[in-house]
């Protein structure tokens, strides 16, 4: 067994034994080189390993972290991967458009935070839009994005796809997806926005997903009109 495999079980074992706890930071690469007595070449390489497997995401100048567990409430949870550019590509024959409702940068409610795993005080995106195709309105998100993951977000992003933006403008490769569906009703505003009747059902999607390092890039809740709107898993 290679020296970088044997520090990734030990670091993976000290995680799943609860010797370090999600959102800790591990040690540095200089720390690890040291407690090992190995290279800094080892030590990535085991970090990398460890990244694969989604127990780590490593953050640019900050370290590397033990990842939280990203399931939301409830007990209809999937975890399925998602189209690479959403909304968009799931319509590739239709004529996408959106209705931009809100779009600034704050600071995430606490649960968002955790979810994104940021630190206090990090700011994010903020945007609602609704989703249309052939000008029939689809869907209402509302949406949270890591300022320091997605660098530049505009107002014509948001018109358009967003994730189209993080994939061929930043290089950026989307991974996975953790999910709650559920069945709600529209609130008011939602109904006059989506062109619906009050007692509507809609679909809840309740989301968080990640990029490949594993750090999550995104937190959103979107309401579809039921019959409007499939959800194919090809899982």
């Amino acid at each position: 067994m290679a020296k970088y495999e044997e520090i990734a079980n030990d670091l993976r074992a000290r995680i799943e034994s609860g010797d370090v706890q999600p959102g800790d930071r591990l040690p540095t690469v200089i720390q690890l080189c040291d407690f090992y007595r190995v290279s800094k070449v080892t030590v990535r390489h085991a970090i990398e390993l460890l990244v694969d497997e989604g127990l780590v995401s490593a953050r640019r100048g900050s370290g590397t972290y033990v990842r939280r567990n990203r399931d939301l409430p409830g007990e209809a949870i999937a975890s399925i991967a998602i189209p690479e550019s959403g909304f968009t590509a799931g319509n590739p024959h239709g004529d996408v458009t959106s209705d931009i409702y809100a779009f600034e940068v704050l600071t995430p409610p606490d649960d968002i935070r955790r979810y994104l795993e940021l630190e206090p005080g990090d700011f994010t995106y903020y945007f609602e839009r609704v989703r249309k195709l052939n000008g029939l309105p689809i869907s209402i998100e509302y949406t949270y994005t890591p300022i320091d993951l997605v660098p530049g977000l505009k107002r014509h992003h948001l018109e358009g796809s967003v994730y189209s933006y993080i994939r061929k403008d930043l290089g950026l490769r989307i991974a996975d997806s953790t999910r709650t569906i559920r069945a709600v009703l529209p609130t008011g505003e939602e109904a006059d926005r989506l062109d619906i009747r009050p007692n509507d059902p809609l679909l809840e999607v309740e989301q968080v997903n990640a990029l490949d390092s594993g750090r999550p890039f995104e937190y959103s809740l979107s309401h579809h009109v039921g019959s409007r709107f499939e959800i194919h898993d090809k899982g």
